[in-house]
């Protein structure tokens, strides 16, 4: 893992930069963001608010979820990025984060009191799509714990999977979205093989097949 260069990943420093100021904002200055800007099913199908498709991405609902996600592309993000392009880096983003909420539309079309925030599905594709180019790179969890990366795109996905159930038998209706990290994992990894497809073939080889 390697830390920001500004000069081979500006695409990074960008939703970097983009995510600290509108959730810095929203939190400190403007709460409203959150429910105008979250991502809001019916508010989306009443009223055609496609927008909020994307902007649900760049506003959080505390600082902590905030950081977790802005680390993990600080050290994700300079890894993909020279290899897929600024414009291909961006491409990603955004294609597992629509995805990551075409599938929490799906799951929650009906849900009226819905709304979720985060850039939680499009961190999710980030790492997923790492993970064909490296799957046996290892990370440190909560900067102590070592790991495997392919273990915790794994462990990631199925704690999502997990806190989605959990949710609909409570009857939670909205705050981090979960349903975001499968289908930003799914996107990012059907975006990367579209961009690169080369890298099926790299990750067969990578795990001798």
């Amino acid at each position: 893992m390697m830390g920001i260069d500004p000069y081979s990943a500006p695409m990074t420093l960008l939703l970097l930069l983009i995510n600290v100021l509108v959730s810095g904002y929203a939190l400190f200055s403007d709460p409203s963001l959150i429910d105008r800007l979250g991502f809001r099913p019916q508010r989306i199908i009443q009223h055609k608010e496609y927008y909020r498709f994307i902007t649900a991405g760049f506003v959080h609902v505390g600082i902590g979820h905030l950081a977790v996600n802005m680390l993990t592309l600080y050290f994700f993000g300079p890894a993909l990025e020279p290899v897929l392009g600024g414009i291909g880096f961006l491409i990603l983003y955004f294609g597992a984060e629509l995805a990551a909420h075409a599938l929490t539309f799906w799951f929650q079309r009906d849900n009226v009191q819905y709304n979720a925030v985060g850039a939680s599905g499009a961190i999710s594709g980030v790492v997923f799509a790492y993970c064909l180019f490296d799957p046996f790179a290892q990370i440190y969890l909560f900067f102590a714990i070592p790991m495997r990366i392919w273990l915790f795109a794994i462990l990631y996905v199925g704690i999502s999977i997990y806190a989605m159930k959990q949710a609909q038998e409570q009857g939670k209706v909205g705050g981090i979205a979960h349903e975001a990290h499968l289908g930003g994992a799914l996107g990012g990894v059907l975006v990367t093989i579209a961009l690169e497809p080369w890298v099926v073939q790299h990750l067969l080889g990578q795990i001798g097949l």
